[in-house]
């Protein structure tokens, strides 16, 4: 049962980091492998940690403001890699814009040493 509050807990500090806005602390949530996979809602999937970083850097610097919800609907674990499906409520303010915006994600854990990484990010609109 550890495990599952381990990657609940990767979970949250991803979140956390993102809401935040927090380049280095999404670093330390995140795995720097080549295979890793990002596709943000509504945009083309991003392969590799420095790819990734760019489009979060992106993101950070155009958001002046972000509040993020999150609702966990499954979290399960096979070995060393774990997902996490759950749906986000972001609400943003970027070029002066108040936005809210809900998605559908997956997210992909894998266990290295004694940590879970995010090694895939995948969000979806949801259909209004």
């Amino acid at each position: 049962m550890s495990d599952i509050r381990d990657v609940q807990a990767a979970n949250e500090a991803f979140y956390r980091a993102f809401e935040k806005k927090d380049i280095e602390a999404m670093e330390h949530a995140c795995s720097k492998g080549a295979g890793c996979l990002c596709v943000h809602p509504g945009r083309s999937p991003l392969k590799g940690w420095d790819e990734i970083r760019r489009s979060w850097v992106q993101i950070f610097k155009n958001t002046q403001y972000l509040e993020i919800d999150i609702d966990v609907k499954e979290t399960e674990i096979n070995g060393a890699i774990a997902f996490v499906v759950l749906t986000e409520t972001v609400r943003q303010v970027a070029s002066g814009r108040q936005m809210v915006a809900q998605s559908v994600a997956t997210n992909i854990f894998e266990k290295m040493g004694d940590r879970w990484y995010l090694i895939h990010h995948h969000g979806s609109p949801v259909a209004t």
